[in-house]
């Protein structure tokens, strides 16, 4: 599971809205200097916000500001990552191979891989879309994990 720490930005009945910061893995990549995600944090000071489902936690217990540790399984960060940029490289590439044999022309081809590209990124944001609530592809909080200690 990747984990990360985030801080509370808002609370709804059934999610949090987590603002973090994305450190833990800039600092330990060998690539960081040359990275364009390390250099746009940089530049651009953004953070990422990430809806995390509540799943049946009191909304009342978080606070604006709190500290909260979230999580994701590595399988859907490997798995969504490839859907989100292989789908529509590979609809670009088929695009531009069937609009260069079917119309013969470099314009067509063109015009056919935009066209391609467009709709896969079409398939990805209605994919997200369709998946909004699925818990399985949400980060999950990971203080609900802590084992308790008890006193004998």
């Amino acid at each position: 599971m990747i984990t990360e720490t985030g801080k509370v930005v808002a609370v709804e009945a059934d999610s949090l809205w987590v603002e973090t910061v994305q450190k833990s893995t800039c600092q330990s990549c060998a690539a960081e200097p040359g990275c364009g995600q390390s250099l746009l944090a940089r530049w651009s000071g953004h953070s990422s916000y990430l809806r995390v489902l509540l799943q049946g936690r009191d909304p009342s217990r978080y606070r604006i500001g709190d500290q909260v540790g979230i999580g994701i399984p590595e399988d859907v960060v490997v798995k969504g990552s490839l859907f989100v940029y292989l789908l529509p490289l590979l609809l670009l590439v088929g695009g531009s191979w069937l609009g260069h044999h079917w119309l013969g022309s470099e314009a067509a081809a063109i015009v056919a891989a935009l066209l391609g590209l467009a709709l896969g990124a079409a398939v990805v944001r209605w994919h997200a879309y369709r998946n909004r609530n699925n818990q399985r592809l949400q980060p999950v909080l990971l203080d609900a994990e802590r084992p308790i200690k008890l006193t004998t």
